[in-house]
């Protein structure tokens, strides 16, 4: 009997298992502090998890990229910084989710950064292109809501 040969695993896909998913609900918070600027040589990394569960109260950071990846650590360097974000209930965010802010949608969860934690996750947004707090005239206390993903 000849054995089957070992293949190299290849990392995997942030969006594995996402047939197990059920329904959940709109993650809600406000900003509480906007950031203006954007760079290009962040160094971000992308969790290897599709979702994050996340407690009323915390505060997490948003930023943006033009850039799309699926694939675990993957390095993300152009992102614009939208904000902090204080949440107002439980939940969980998912990969996939759509991020409107005051009511506008802005794109989609991309993945989370860990690089400050325990103090709080970078929320990566995929997006058209790249937005900033200045871009799009936020204020402290506009609304930001995860809606669910399909």
């Amino acid at each position: 009997m000849t054995a089957s040969p070992v293949l190299p695993a290849s990392p995997p896909s942030l969006d594995a298992a996402r047939h197990e998913n059920g329904a959940k609900r709109a993650v809600r918070g406000a900003l509480v502090k906007v950031l203006l600027h954007e760079r290009t040589d962040r160094g971000m990394a992308l969790e290897p998890f599709a979702a994050r569960c996340v407690r009323q109260g915390e505060v997490h950071e948003l930023v943006t990229t033009d850039r799309w990846t699926d694939v675990p650590g993957s390095r993300v360097d152009r992102v614009g910084f939208l904000g902090f974000v204080e949440l107002e209930h439980g939940g969980v965010l998912d990969r996939g989710d759509t991020v409107l802010i005051g009511g506008e949608p802005v794109g989609s969860v991309l993945g989370f950064d860990g690089c400050h934690l325990p103090n709080h996750y970078n929320i990566v947004i995929h997006a058209p292109r790249l937005l900033t707090g200045r871009s799009l005239a936020l204020a402290p206390e506009t609304p930001v809501v995860f809606v669910p993903a399909d």
